[in-house]
């Protein structure tokens, strides 16, 4: 068995490269974005990919190649079933409801018009999302028709960038203010508010369509849990202040006894179901305490997890310790190979 890796500075391939090494897992590193990376794989059991939603040519390609390779016989990670509808909200939406999971109320129009008639007669406040974006980015609380239909006119007219300079700004600044950024990153954020991204350069503007989520009020935190396989580790979230958004917010409970198990039956529950090897789940409650998903997603923030205590197994028996999920995913990934 062999493993071809893709290297992403800060991403999941560092941990399987050391994981590899410990453990005397024979593999390489390539470089996806070769035009012959087809062949570069073809001596290999296995390929993995951590594939960003913010860097364009991961955007562009990953997907693509991971599927072709999927349907050469070679396993993947993210698979098929792990990863189509990754940083796609609507897509999310729409596997969600197709599997009846708690998933947050969520509407999706393609039609001005019926956009606009939705608007004047639902009730507020709503949640405005783009289908791409993570960390709350592209993110805003509707307080009333007014604001949504200002938000429809554009969906459907000029669009909306990629990266919203304003929110960075202010996230930046936000956290300088706490001592969880430096002066050099609000520096950056001001460069960015004149000067995109490279990605926001690149990628087209959202249009065409307009998304929006029930406000669910009361939470001052999220749960984000993470299952790969039948193990499963999470955070507590808590929310800016002055605001309703958790993700992102780098304000983090790691302590295991503030985590819902409701929340980790639903989630060991849908990865059962959808066969997925690693998917983290956003949860929130509704007024009776259910949980309740806010969106889903293959990919994480490796420095946000290290501190997790411990795992829960799929019988919810807690297991005290160090965790590495990135060895697990490679382990599910061998055992797959041989199925």
């Amino acid at each position: 068995m062999k493993i071809a890796i893709h290297h992403r500075q800060g991403g999941f391939s560092d941990c399987w490269i050391a994981y590899c090494k410990k453990n005397n897992i024979d593999y390489k590193i390539v470089n996806a974005f070769n035009n012959d990376i087809i062949k570069e794989v073809s001596d290999c059991n296995i390929f993995m990919w951590h594939h960003h939603h913010g860097q364009f040519k991961d955007v562009l390609t990953a997907k693509k190649i991971l599927f072709a390779l999927e349907h050469a016989g070679i396993k993947v990670f993210p698979d098929f079933k792990t990863g189509w509808h990754f940083d796609n909200k609507v897509a999310q939406k729409y596997l969600l409801e197709a599997i009846n999971a708690p998933l947050v109320p969520s509407y999706v129009f393609y039609d001005k018009p019926l956009a606009l008639e939705w608007a004047k007669k639902t009730t507020y406040p709503k949640v405005f999302k783009l289908k791409g974006g993570a960390g709350a980015t592209n993110v805003k609380l509707v307080n009333n028709s007014k604001d949504a239909i200002n938000l429809i006119n554009r969906a459907f007219g000029k669009g909306f960038s990629q990266f919203d300079k304003v929110n960075n700004l202010k996230e930046r600044y936000g956290k300088f203010k706490k001592g969880h950024d430096s002066f050099l990153g609000v520096l950056k954020a001001l460069g960015r508010f004149f000067i995109g991204t490279d990605f926001s350069k690149k990628q087209p503007s959202e249009k065409g369509y307009i998304y929006f989520q029930e406000f669910i009020p009361n939470n001052n935190f999220d749960i984000r849990i993470i299952v790969i396989g039948g193990k499963a580790f999470a955070i507590k979230r808590m929310v800016r202040e002055n605001d309703f958004r958790a993700s992102g917010s780098g304000n983090i409970i790691y302590n295991n006894s503030e985590i819902n198990l409701k929340c980790l039956e639903v989630a060991f529950e849908i990865s059962d179901k959808l066969k997925t090897q690693c998917l983290a789940y956003d949860f929130i409650f509704d007024i009776n305490g259910n949980p309740l998903i806010v969106e889903i997603s293959y990919g994480f923030s490796v420095s946000g997890y290290k501190d997790c205590p411990g795992y829960w197994d799929n019988f919810l028996q807690w297991h005290e310790g160090s965790i590495d999920p990135y060895g697990w995913m490679i382990e599910q990934i061998k055992v797959e190979n041989f199925l």
